[in-house]
């Protein structure tokens, strides 16, 4: 997992509350269980009217939000089923922080699994960016994780709650495998001990 310590990049607002995993990834694209490719079903419903054209008013399709780091949107974002394809299909797109008033529990937890780091700020601080995004073409703010703020280009300095564990594993790159690679070596160890005190457990049982 790519570590995450701080970042400055374009907002790309997404101005809409309670919006579920099923709308950030729709059914029809979980049919794989690769991470890449996933951002063509990104806000499918959204991004593409049924006529098949694109929605020029929706953020991915337009050419300042292209390659935005930084996702903006409104409250519970990410609830409804909990497919870990929804952050998959975010991080594909290129989004590495989210920021929003609130979070559905099982995407919150997800996005750190994936190297998302999703952001918690009052429901004014939000629309203040939300504000600042809407009147300018490009508006890029610092997302600071060693000092938990996010930076306006104004000068607005927001401050934001983390847990020190997830804290650590995302400064750290370390996801859930990553960190129990950290005790490989003892593992190991365990393994070989006790195939010496139970070989009978190790015996391929085919034969």
């Amino acid at each position: 997992m790519e570590a995450f310590t701080r970042i400055t990049g374009t907002v790309a607002p997404l101005n809409r509350g309670d919006v579920d995993t099923d709308q950030i990834i729709p059914k029809q694209y979980l049919k794989t269980i690769h991470r890449t490719g996933l951002k063509e079903g990104l806000f499918a419903d959204w991004r593409v009217r049924p006529d098949g054209s694109l929605d020029p008013d929706f953020f991915s399709n337009q050419p300042r939000y292209q390659n935005a780091p930084i996702l903006l949107t409104r409250e519970n974002f990410g609830c409804g089923s909990s497919r870990e394809h929804a952050p998959w299909a975010l991080l594909d797109y290129g989004i590495r922080c989210i920021l929003a008033p609130s979070f559905a529990d099982i995407f919150y937890n997800n996005c750190f699994q994936n190297g998302i780091l999703p952001v918690v700020l009052t429901v004014q601080e939000i629309q203040t960016i939300f504000d600042r995004v809407m009147s300018q073409n490009i508006y890029q703010v610092t997302v600071d994780l060693v000092q938990q703020t996010v930076l306006l280009p104004e000068g607005e300095r927001y401050a934001f709650v983390i847990d020190p564990f997830r804290k650590d594993c995302m400064i750290k790159g370390l996801d859930g495998i990553g960190l129990t690679l950290q005790h490989e070596a003892a593992i190991s160890a365990y393994e070989l001990r006790r195939a010496q005190e139970a070989p009978w457990l190790f015996q391929d049982q085919r034969a």
